[in-house]
């Protein structure tokens, strides 16, 4: 039989060291909170820009072969450079973009650039011939350039009498995308904390007890921040990890706090003194918020799986905020409740029992029609979850970012008017230390002219076009020969390509048959090789959290069906999610009332990192509502009434922590970077279905039907239980002080 924390287990201990030890935790914590807060402040001056690239990958090698052996690599900041009179060819505009370039090639970073009135080019000059571009290659870490341009963007954005010039590029882009997520983490800060805490006075009329569990929701905030910039001193961590630092913190650690101030006032309105009440809350309660926690922090986890530091970090994230979380709802919060309880104590009357209630009522009427009331729900969940039939992956652009931003107009303006899309040029480049021949070079080209969305290819045999050869080499050409004799092509695909399938695309290019060992690189093949990466893994992600969670419920309940029926829930509700990104973001609806330019497809890291996040948090009330409905039916072997009280007891804390969870997620709703609102919106809607139709219909349903299976193991497996298993059960109360002795009445024992 498993050791009874209530008895002497190591939570036990935690509960009895934190009521003697109560001022010297709360120094402690006022200490870390202090010392969190100043060094999390600076998290984000620590923290990385990421890439779209996967390590190992083709595209990958051929970055580096174009730095070492060529001294050039995606043209990664673009200037969109308009003739205000005539067109780019006068004098006057082109002397002024000849003096554009060479000022932007005087710059450190800068390693190549190239214009049209040196190229002469015709991907480089619209079709209106209003307009030309300049490219170049900022050479750095993504943080380092991102950084120099936030300086260099604004003095090379301009206006005099001959010409206009707007900053762009995939560098340009990703820099303002991520300079939104900051002051949406701001904006978000600013919204979120006071929402909570005015629902939080709400759901415990006490405003102590508001203070007290969004003082260890920020703890869980600041201490995963600075823990995130501690990893940042040894490994790459993403900027946007913060941003779910913030809302997932808040949520856990108000979740947490909620049951466990809970879980104290029913041992203080049973009678239970108050240093007793705290450690048997502590005792009982912490265990399930530790299992809780575990289920997050698996979930998360798995993003380690994935070879790219992006979403590495959404696990660094989500393991320090299980930690952070957890801690202050099982340590920090019992030493407050020892100071302060009696302002935390629910006032008034105590709480209507467990045998009655809305909760207990609506239990017992799912049960009594189950097939009715289950077939309503799932049809009501079907049809929500329709839309993922639709799904579509797709690369990302520059309509994640919100209407009016400099970068994204510059990039529709280039789509509008030029024929080719010179910035996502694809680059071919021989293998090996030998050197090919120029024939074969210029057949090669030819054959990948001819593929359907190519706009020309340029080598050193020249320029071809629909496989004839249209130009003699120029100035494009100077550098396609590298020392060792290994050629380069530049391929620039259709503005038609770039916006139909670019991994088709890619693949078409590399299908081309070479007369020579050659590979693929250039923009749109690092996001094609990204996305078909991420999508191989997913698989193996998805088993890892269906396999662990499983086993954690199954240590906290003994029964092989229960966990399976979770999973299937908790798919359910990620269904729900997965309809509503493709019908919300990958179809358009409401894109003007959230304020967004749908694309047609979805990207698909973040729907994985919403899967772990929700997965995770889905599990969260799985665990608080089986592990009371497992402990009643321990005490009377009654499944019905076990799972009408565990409903009774445990929904009105499932509703007000899914109502705060939806509150935290949905500000980024708001927030102008689609992705950001892809986790908002998708996050909250999940929340809501699993804390309505999921766990207060079809799980009572899924149990009435089950019955007697509910609770069924093999004898292996039962003797696994009882070796590691979680027990709810509490143990005997401590014996009461003298000074209760007399006032103590007697009490049934149960667990949270």
């Amino acid at each position: 039989m498993a050791q009874h924390d209530g008895d002497g287990g190591p939570l036990a201990r935690l509960g009895r060291f934190t009521v003697r030890r109560a001022g010297a935790v709360l120094i402690a914590a006022l200490v870390m909170f202090l010392g969190a807060g100043l060094y999390g402040a600076g998290a984000q001056s620590d923290l990385d820009m990421a890439r779209w690239d996967a390590p190992g990958t083709e595209s990958v090698r051929v970055q580096d072969v174009l730095r070492e052996e060529y001294g050039t690599g995606n043209p990664n900041l673009a200037l969109l450079v308009t003739a205000r009179h005539g067109d780019v060819d006068t004098a006057a505009v082109a002397a002024a973009g000849r003096d554009l370039a060479a000022e932007l090639a005087g710059h450190p970073m800068v390693t190549d650039v190239a214009s049209y009135w040196e190229e002469r080019d015709p991907a480089l000059r619209s079709t209106d011939g209003q307009r030309a571009l300049v490219l170049a290659r900022l050479e750095g870490t993504a943080t380092d350039t991102r950084t120099e341009l936030a300086d260099l963007s604004p003095r090379l954005a301009r206006t005099t009498p001959d010409i206009d010039v707007t900053v762009g590029g995939q560098e340009e882009v990703s820099r303002q995308v991520g300079e939104q997520a900051a002051q949406d983490f701001l904006t978000a800060e600013l919204v979120v904390l006071p929402a909570v805490l005015l629902l939080l006075i709400l759901v415990y009329r006490r405003t102590v007890a508001a203070l007290l569990t969004v003082g260890v929701g920020l703890l869980s905030v600041l201490g995963t921040l600075a823990g995130l910039r501690l990893l940042a001193q040894f490994t790459q961590v993403s900027t946007f990890a913060a941003n779910l630092a913030l809302v997932l913190g808040l949520g856990l650690g108000i979740d947490y706090c909620l049951f466990v101030i809970n879980r104290y006032r029913e041992e203080r309105a049973a009678g239970l003194p108050r240093e007793d009440a705290v450690r048997r809350s502590v005792a009982v309660a912490g265990r399930t918020v530790m299992f809780s926690g575990l289920t997050v922090a698996v979930s998360l986890s798995t993003l380690l799986v994935f070879p790219f530091f992006f979403l590495s970090s959404f696990a660094y994230a989500g393991v320090l905020v299980v930690l952070t979380a957890v801690a202050g709802a099982v340590v920090v919060l019992p030493a407050a409740l020892v100071r302060w309880g009696h302002r935390v104590e629910r006032p008034g009357t105590p709480a209507a029992p467990a045998d009655g209630g809305f909760w207990r009522r609506t239990a017992l009427a799912v049960m009594r029609r189950p097939v009715l009331a289950g077939a309503a729900a799932l049809a009501v969940l079907l049809v929500a979850a329709s839309p993922v039939l639709g799904l579509r992956f797709g690369l990302p652009d520059q309509r994640t970012l919100p209407e009016g931003t400099s970068s994204r107009e510059m990039s529709e303006d280039v789509r509008e008017h030029f024929a080719a899309e010179a910035t996502d040029t694809l680059y071919v480049v021989s293998e090996g230390p030998t050197g090919v021949a120029e024939a074969d070079v210029a057949s090669y080209a030819a054959e990948l002219s001819r593929v359907p969305g190519v706009f020309h290819a340029v080598s050193a045999a020249g320029t071809h076009r629909a496989g004839e050869l249209v130009a003699p080499p120029g100035a494009a050409a100077r550098d396609a020969v590298s020392a060792s004799g290994g050629a380069l092509i530049s391929v620039v695909p259709t503005q038609e390509a770039m916006e139909g399938d670019v991994p088709g695309l890619v693949a078409d290019i590399r299908d081309v048959p070479a007369p020579y060992a050659a590979e693929v690189g250039g923009y749109p093949a690092e996001t094609s090789d990204f996305r078909a990466t991420l999508l191989e893994r997913v698989p193996l992600v998805a088993a890892l959290v269906l396999l662990v969670t499983c086993g954690v419920l199954f240590l906290m309940t003994g029964s092989v069906l229960l966990p399976l029926k979770a999973t299937v829930l908790n798919l359910l509700s990620l269904s729900v999610m997965f309809g509503a990104l493709v019908w919300i973001f990958q179809d358009g609806n409401f894109s003007g009332l959230l304020g967004f330019t749908p694309t047609g497809s979805i990207e698909p890291s973040i729907p994985m990192l919403m899967f772990c996040v929700t997965y995770g948090l889905s599990m969260d009330y799985e665990v608080f509502l089986l592990s009371r409905i497992k402990e009643e039916h321990d005490l009377t072997g009654d499944t019905r009434h076990a799972v009408a009280t565990g409903i009774a007891r445990t929904a009105p804390l499932i509703t007000a922590a899914a109502g705060i969870l939806v509150v935290t997620f949905a500000t980024y709703a708001t927030s102008g970077i689609v992705f950001l609102k892809e986790l908002g919106v998708g996050t909250a809607l999940v929340i809501l279905a699993d804390a309505t139709l999921i766990r207060m219909v079809l799980l009572p349903v899924s149990m009435r039907l089950a019955g007697a299976a509910n609770w069924w193991a093999p004898p292996l497996l039962r003797r696994v239980h009882a070796r590691f298993g979680l027990r709810e059960h509490a143990a005997p109360p401590a014996a009461p002080t003298p000074a209760s002795r007399e006032t103590e009445a007697p009490r049934r024992e149960y667990a949270g």
